[in-house]
């Protein structure tokens, strides 16, 4: 028995059909950005909003051109404190029926396109949610943030030996 998919936190499906773009503006909610924190291991999530269309794209296809506006807080790696950021991204994404996204997955080229769902309703907020993780630091810095200077000054361990001597120049020559 396989395990049950766990409903997205940001679900907002659009019905996908005709041959006009189709515009939307979405914003999550309080309980939206709380999931999506605890999804990717933010501090907090204080806003998520986008904006942008989808439009056919090559017959079959569709894209998805988008720009998503976030506030998150994240763990600074150098002081493991707090620190909120501005986010805004600009995006593309194209949906192709399954066979034909299924061909081009395997090129693995940067704009292979994603598969189309079936039952011909997509879920922007999802699609939204993969481009905010795509967009977080994976090594959050805030800035002015330095590892103190005890950090960088005392080279110990194997490697010691490597490090570059006062008064010489890396690589063994005489300064």
């Amino acid at each position: 028995m396989s395990e049950p998919v766990p409903a997205a936190e940001f679900s907002r499906p659009l019905e996908l059909g005709g041959a006009a773009p189709i515009a939307f503006r979405i914003a999550a909610g309080p309980v939206e950005r709380a999931a999506l924190a605890a999804r990717f291991g933010l501090v907090g999530l204080d806003r998520l909003e986008a904006e942008g269309t989808f439009a056919r794209h090559g017959g079959a296809a569709w894209r998805l051109d988008a720009v998503l506006r976030a506030d998150v807080v994240q763990t600074c790696v150098v002081t493991l404190e707090p620190f909120a950021q501005a986010l805004a991204e600009r995006f593309a994404v194209v949906y192709a029926p399954a066979e034909r996204a299924g061909d081009a997955a395997i090129d693995l080229a940067e704009d292979a396109p994603e598969p189309l769902p079936t039952d011909g309703r997509l879920d922007v907020g999802e699609a939204v949610a993969q481009q905010l993780a795509l967009a977080l630091d994976p090594f959050p810095r805030r800035p002015g943030a330095a590892l103190p200077p005890a950090a960088t000054e005392a080279w110990t361990g194997p490697f010691a030996a490597l490090a570059p001597k006062p008064g010489r120049e890396p690589g063994g020559g005489a300064a």
